[in-house]
């Protein structure tokens, strides 16, 4: 009777132990197999690339899809799956736990032809030789220490740069001169890291050469280059690309080139070491020739020199552009900013470095700066080594990643009325929020392994340019209307139009320099 009492329990227990399995194995499978939404629009051959390639910027084509997919979703660029995100959350997740898996960068016809075959280390494939190569220019350049010992160069060139501006308002006797600032500051900045790297000023000739190659080199980093997508069309230069490339190498190569000659040469009748290169090549003579695995050191040494230099030109100059903009454009938050360093400073010296710390208010606006316009708001794109698991959905291996820096930046979820210039939000609700990669809100310079390591530096520019140039002229927009905010394309999104501005002095003539 016992045994006719628990035939029924046990059938009925190996029945649901099997459906359990089933039900098991087939939602494993499932979860093994969930992919991210895929936008629709997708072309034959060329995937999405046609939805990227209109007037509209990217990261606000982007940014128009996240609306319809939501914050995670595929498109499709030529023969590669790219996935895009949205939202701090995910972007937090990409860069945080799948970090290692992320931490590539995919191959591209312009790495390959213009950063000597992606021995420049922001476009170097995850290894040994982007390991090296990274710690290499964070323990000679850009650390928190070497940032700081570089200040009076930065700071010195700032003032000679400052008084040209006095002098074309002396010469034109005018109350306020017209300077168009974009310029300005791609030749401060360009001065600045040349400075840096070779230990010596350009002539003016040579500077606005040399300032038109590194435009040309950006510009051609931005471009949609079909064989990057469509690999089989390599042998072809429908566009004129290749060509363009080539040159824009040539032309830096022969001042790398040239500078890593004097500098040798200076080195065996002189001790003296000036720039970034004399240390790099008293670094190399002393390295090992599997230290920096796949390159030679000299194209290792002019690879780097070219990451420093080129990294903080326009990429800086654009936002000393943006935010000298918003400010016109705000002229209560000018105004906000000038009393604070007129508090803090005064009139009767130029503000320093050692200021920065008491200008709240400046920090806020370079802060309030990179969010609205991040001058990379799409970033460089990472590759995935190995497949891993971002919102649930499962990533394969060789997927590209962008993230979408500048629709994360105007989330009306984190931030109230996100498409405004408000830099109080830093001093109030946001104000323990830094752009230094652990706040996902704001990473204008990504996070991670791959987060631009010139943060640091870059801040350094941005502050004390901005401050010296509020404190030291009245700043006026040239007309009535407001500064135009619209984009260019690019790898780097610049002002569409140059930045004109009136100026004229309000400090004393011997402050900048010259007689009373």
């Amino acid at each position: 009777m016992e045994f006719i009492l628990s035939f029924p329990t046990i059938v009925t227990t190996t029945f649901s132990i099997f459906v359990f399995l089933f039900i098991y194995i087939i939602n494993k499978k499932s979860a093994k197999n969930r992919k991210p939404p895929q936008a629709q629009g997708a072309w034959p051959l060329i995937g999405h690339l046609h939805l990227l390639g209109g007037s509209e910027l990217p990261h606000k084509v982007l940014g128009d899809l996240a609306d319809k997919y939501g914050p995670i979703f595929t498109i499709n660029l030529g023969s590669h799956l790219a996935l895009v995100v949205n939202n701090a959350d995910l972007a937090r997740e990409c860069l945080t736990i799948c970090d290692k898996a992320f931490a590539s960068r995919p191959k591209a016809l312009a790495f390959e032809i213009m950063a000597y075959n992606c021995a420049v280390f922001g476009f170097s494939p995850y290894g040994d030789y982007w390991r090296q190569a990274r710690k290499l220019a964070m323990c000679q350049v850009l650390s928190q220490r070497n940032v700081e010992m570089l200040g009076h160069l930065r700071v010195s060139e700032l003032r000679v740069s400052i008084k040209n501006i006095y002098h074309v308002w002396l010469e034109n006797k005018k109350e306020m001169v017209k300077v168009e600032m974009s310029s300005w500051f791609d030749e401060l900045l360009l001065n600045i890291m040349v400075k840096i790297v070779s230990g010596n000023r350009l002539s003016s000739n040579d500077g606005d050469e040399f300032q038109v190659v590194i435009k040309n080199f950006f510009e051609l980093l931005g471009v949609f280059e079909v064989s990057d997508f469509i690999p089989f069309l390599k042998f072809l230069d429908v566009s004129g690309y290749k060509k363009r490339m080539k040159e824009t190498w040539k032309q830096l190569d022969q001042v790398f080139e040239g500078w890593l000659k004097e500098h040798k040469m200076k080195r065996e009748s002189s001790a003296q070491h000036q720039g970034l290169i004399d240390v790099l090549i008293t670094i190399f003579q002393r390295a090992s020739e599997t230290e920096f695995p796949g390159f030679d050191h000299d194209t290792t040494i002019k690879a780097t020199c070219l990451q420093i230099l080129t990294a903080g030109v326009d990429t800086t100059s654009g936002t000393l552009t943006w935010a000298l903009s918003l400010l016109l454009n705000n002229p209560r938050a000018l105004e906000t900013a000038r009393a604070e360093i007129d508090k803090h400073v005064g009139r009767e010296r130029l503000v320093e470095e050692s200021d920065m710390k008491n200008l709240v208010y400046l920090a806020a606006i370079i802060k309030e700066t990179l969010r609205l316009h991040p001058v990379v708001p799409l970033s460089v794109p990472h590759e995935s080594i190995e497949d891993c698991v971002v919102g649930g959905y499962n990533i394969p291996k060789g997927t590209r990643l962008l993230v979408n820096l500048s629709k994360i930046h105007r989330d009306p979820i984190t931030w109230s009325n996100p498409h405004e210039f408000q830099p109080e939000r830093f001093l109030t609700s946001h104000q323990d929020i830094d752009v230094k990669g652990k706040h996902f809100d704001l990473i204008p310079f990504g996070s991670g392994r791959r987060m631009c390591p010139g943060a640091t530096f870059a801040l350094h520019l941005l502050r004390i340019t901005l401050a010296s140039l509020i404190q030291q002229f009245e700043l006026k927009p040239p007309s009535m209307e407001p500064i135009d905010m619209s984009g260019r394309f690019g790898i780097i999104i610049s002002k569409k139009m140059p930045l004109e501005v009136l100026l004229a002095p309000r400090l004393s003539p011997r402050m900048y320099g010259a007689g009373e």
